[in-house]
């Protein structure tokens, strides 16, 4: 049970730092959901958004993150 509590721990504290970043420097980000290939219909009565250039731009940054964890750790 030792390896899972670790995992549980390290990610509790990644969600902290991500958090405090997304704090601290929300404003930062304000291009990332208006990158070409966002989709966004706006109607009258409907909206509809669909971020995937900014999805498939956080897979790979996520991936790269994980593989360097997964390399050093």
């Amino acid at each position: 049970m030792q390896p899972i509590g670790k995992t549980i721990v390290i990610i509790g504290i990644l969600l902290i730092v991500i958090g405090l970043i997304v704090w601290l420097a929300g404003d930062k980000f304000g291009w990332f959901g208006h990158l070409p290939g966002d989709i966004r219909v706006e109607r009258k009565n409907m909206r509809f958004y669909a971020p995937i250039t900014s999805m498939i731009l956080l897979s790979i940054l996520l991936s790269l993150l994980l593989w360097v964890f997964r390399k050093f750790f």
